[in-house]
Order: structure tokens, then C-alpha cells, then sequence
């Protein structure tokens, strides 16, 4: 009996030994730090303007499937197009965990649409931000140029990035939907305004170009076929090299339209690496949250170091 009660001793001993060395965490785990994130989640997304008389498709009825797509991604980084006053301030509402950054286009306070910036506030830290109009007088809030069909603008910011240190510059747009002129002399002004802004510093602009691929405002903007500094990269395009025929990011007025080409695009400079990029061409809750479909990209910054 004796033996027996000395046994079962030492046996338990042994598993409280064995229990204690493996919850014991070794040097290597006790110096560990969590690995900094070098990807950015980054979305374009033309909201639709919400006075438009929209009917069953008006804001009031979908701005809740609005802020369910920016949800579903969460993005670290959202240009919106489009966005009215009280727009703006749903969704500074409803995405508290951004800070937000826009003016509207007409008045550069509130008036007409913004296209605004939001970031994670818990990821970036703002250096410097600033609009500029797509005319021929771009410090002149409300100003329109050339064929251009209504005022149109740029609003910018200087981040860095607190996971990396990295600072970099994020350009959000729309472009007029009409004047071919105004496209083409948007393009050229942007290239002049990027080597201005950025200089060297890495670079990520999204928006509504209401143009495709195949335009020479495309050329300029991304191959740098005129203007200032180097290529640009189009995330969705080199994340899916073969275009389709189902590209479409507006879909026809609410109507779910996919065949077609993009005019909405996620661009960014060589300092990043497109890991992958989406056009969400599916319904929530039975709607589409806007006319035109929420554009995405995962970014990833080719090197820790630099800036």
C-alpha cells in the first residue's frame, strides 16, 4: 500500500514539472514583439451624391449598406467621391475610428461634394494635407476650366505610417464626366501637382477618373507618358494582368452592370507591391450600397526602411 501511495507521488510530481517547463516561456518568446504590418488596405468608393433623386435606391435607404462594404474591407485608407455635407458627417459618425480629411468642391468649406479622405487615426499621423482644384486656377475653391462639366478637385495628405515610419502621400479625385479636354488637362495637372507634393515620398492617389485604361489620361497619369516623374502602378491591373470582360465599377445606375471596364482605380508608386485588388460587385442586404462599386487593394510596402 505504501508503494503504491509513493508511486502515485512521484507520478504527479513529474506532471506538475512537465505542466511548469512547458508554460514557462524561453528567451527567444520573452523578447518578442509583435511584427510591424506592412500592408496597407486601401479603397476607392463613389458613394453617390445623396440629393440625387434616386428613389428606392436613395441615400436614407442604402447608407447603412454603405458603411457595411467600407466595414466588410476595413480599409486603413478610404477615398470616397461624392460626398455631401451630411454624408460626410454619417459616416465621421458611423467609422469613428477614422479622422477624416476633405472640403467641398464648390465653396472649399461644405458646399457641393467632397472627395474626402478617412485614415485609421490608431495607424497614420498626419504631417500635412490640402486641396487643389482641376482647372487652371487650382488654388481657386469652385473653380472649372476647359469642357469640364462641373467643378472638380484633389484632396491630399502626408502620412506616416506609425507600423513602418514610412512617410507617403495619399492623392483622392474625381474627375469630371464629360470633357474629354478637362480629363486630359486633369491628368497633366495631377503629374505637375505629384512631383510637387510628393517629391520623392512614396505615393498611393484613388478615385473616380470616369475614364478607362484604353484614354491617354491613363497614359499620362500612369505610364507618365507626359509630365512629371516616374510611372505609376494600377494595383487592380497588376494583381489581375488579363483584363476581362466583367470589370465593370459602375454598374449602370443600381442595376448591377459588371461587363464593362473599370473608371474607378487604386494607383500608387513602386515604393508598394499590389498583393491583391478587388472589384465588390455583390449586393448587401439584397442592395447595392451605391451606382458605382467599392474598389480595393492590398498594398504592401517593398521595404521596412527608408523615409
Amino acid at each position: 500500500m505504501m508503494n503504491r501511495i509513493l508511486w502515485y507521488a512521484v507520478v504527479v510530481a513529474a506532471v506538475v514539472v512537465s505542466v511548469r517547463v512547458v508554460a514557462t516561456p524561453g528567451p527567444a518568446e520573452q523578447n518578442s514583439t509583435p511584427k510591424a504590418d506592412h500592408t496597407l488596405r486601401v479603397m476607392t468608393f463613389n458613394i453617390r451624391y445623396g440629393a440625387a433623386n434616386d428613389g428606392d435606391n436613395r441615400w436614407e435607404l442604402r447608407r447603412e449598406q454603405v458603411v457595411k462594404a467600407i466595414r466588410a474591407f476595413n480599409p486603413d485608407l478610404l477615398g470616397t467621391q461624392e460626398v455631401l455635407d451630411f454624408q460626410r458627417r454619417y459616416l465621421e459618425q458611423h467609422l469613428p475610428e477614422y479622422d477624416f480629411h476633405g472640403v467641398g468642391r464648390d465653396d472649399g468649406k461644405t458646399k457641393g461634394e467632397y472627395a474626402g479622405i478617412f485614415y485609421r487615426r490608431d495607424r497614420f499621423e498626419r504631417l500635412d494635407a490640402g486641396h487643389f482644384w482641376l482647372s487652371e486656377h487650382p488654388d481657386e475653391p469652385g473653380s472649372v476650366s476647359w469642357d469640364s462639366s462641373l467643378t472638380r478637385m484633389v484632396s491630399w495628405v502626408i502620412l506616416r505610417d506609425k507600423h513602418t515610419q514610412r512617410r507617403f502621400v495619399y492623392f483622392n479625385t474625381h474627375w469630371d464626366q464629360r470633357g474629354h479636354r478637362a480629363r486630359l488637362e486633369s491628368a497633366r495637372l495631377m503629374r505637375r501637382k505629384l512631383s510637387q507634393i510628393a517629391g520623392d515620398l512614396p505615393v498611393i492617389i484613388t478615385g473616380d477618373f470616369n475614364t478607362t485604361e484604353l484614354g491617354e489620361p491613363y497614359d499620362i497619369l500612369v505610364n507618365a507618358t507626359e509630365g512629371d516623374g516616374p510611372p505609376l502602378i494600377d494595383a487592380y491591373r497588376q494583381a489581375h494582368p488579363q483584363p476581362r470582360e466583367n470589370e465593370a465599377s459602375s454598374n449602370g445606375g443600381f442595376r448591377g452592370r459588371k461587363q464593362g471596364r473599370r473608371i474607378d482605380w487604386i494607383l500608387h508608386s513602386n515604393d508598394f507591391h499590389t498583393l491583391e485588388a478587388a472589384i465588390h460587385q455583390n449586393r448587401i442586404d439584397g442592395r447595392y450600397p451605391s451606382d458605382h462599386y467599392p474598389v480595393t487593394a492590398v498594398l504592401q510596402w517593398r521595404s521596412a526602411t527608408g523615409n
